[in-house]
C-alpha cells in the first residue's frame, strides 16, 4: 500500500524510522506545545458530545456550493467503505481472526481506498480549502488568541495526520500477522490491528461528521462564490 503523507507529498512505505520521524514532526500534541496551546480549549469542533446534534448547521446540502458539495459527495462514499471495512473486522475477530476470502477483499478494498481515494481526498482540502477558510476563520473571531491562532483547520489537519498513522499502523499489523509462526504472537498482532482498525473507523466518521456539519458550513458562510470558483484552481 502506498501512503503519501500530506504535509510533505512523500511516500510513506513502511512503518520504520523514516515513518516515525514524519509523525514526530508533525505530532499535533507537539504543535500545540509550541504553540503555547496545550490546555487550550479554543475550538467549535470540540462539543462536549462529539456527535451533538445541537451543532448541526441550518445550511442544508443543496445551498452549499459546487466546490464543497464534491467533497461532501466523497465523504458518503467513504461513510460505506468505513461500514464495510467495519463489519468485516468484527467478523475477523469474531471468527478468532480466520482470514477468509471475503473478509480479504473487504481489507484490500478499503485499504487500496485509504491508499488512493481517501489521502487525495485529505491532500486536496489542505491545499484547496484550508489556507483561505484558516485565514477567514481568524478573522471572523473563530480561533484561539495568541500570537499564533488556532483555528477548526488545526484540527482537521490533525486529524489527518492521525489517519495516515492508524491507516498505515493497521496495515502492516495485518500483514504482520500472516507472517507469525506462534499463535499466540498472531492472534495478539491481529487483536492489536483491529483495535487500530476500529479507532481508525471512529474517527473518520466523526472526522466526516464535524466537517460536513461544522467546518463546510463555517466556509460557505465566510467563503464567496466567487472565491470558490477559484480555489479548485
Amino acid at each position: 500500500m502506498k501512503i503519501i503523507d500530506s504535509k510533505t507529498g512523500k511516500r510513506i512505505v513502511d512503518v520504520d524510522k523514516e515513518l516515525n520521524k514524519k509523525i514526530s514532526k508533525a505530532d499535533p500534541v507537539k504543535r500545540n506545545v509550541e504553540k503555547g496551546l496545550e490546555n487550550e480549549e479554543y475550538s467549535p469542533m470540540d462539543p462536549p458530545e462529539a456527535y451533538d446534534a445541537t451543532i448541526i448547521s441550518d445550511i442544508s446540502y443543496d445551498q452549499m456550493d459546487g466546490f464543497i458539495k464534491k467533497y461532501m459527495d466523497e465523504h458518503k462514499v467513504c461513510i460505506e467503505k468505513l461500514d464495510a471495512f467495519e463489519k468485516a473486522l468484527v467478523s475477523f475477530k469474531e471468527s478468532n481472526y480466520k482470514l477468509s476470502t471475503e473478509i480479504n477483499s473487504v481489507f484490500g478494498d478499503f485499504f487500496d481506498f485509504f491508499d488512493n481515494n481517501l489521502l487525495d481526498h485529505n491532500q486536496r482540502e489542505e491545499k484547496q480549502l484550508f489556507p483561505l477558510l484558516h485565514k477567514r476563520l481568524i478573522e471572523s473571531g473563530e480561533s484561539a488568541e495568541g500570537e499564533n491562532p488556532n483555528t477548526a483547520v488545526d484540527m482537521m489537519e490533525d486529524d489527518h495526520i492521525k489517519f495516515i498513522q492508524l491507516g498505515t499502523l493497521t496495515f502492516n499489523l495485518l500483514g504482520l500477522a500472516t507472517r507469525l509462526q506462534d499463535d499466540r504472537s498472531r492472534i495478539f498482532t491481529y487483536d492489536v490491528a483491529y483495535n487500530n482498525g476500529r479507532e481508525l473507523v471512529e474517527l473518520l466518521r466523526l472526522h466526516i461528521f464535524r466537517e460536513d456539519n461544522i467546518l463546510f458550513p463555517l466556509a460557505q458562510k465566510l467563503i464567496s462564490k466567487e472565491e470558490f470558483s477559484t480555489l479548485a484552481n
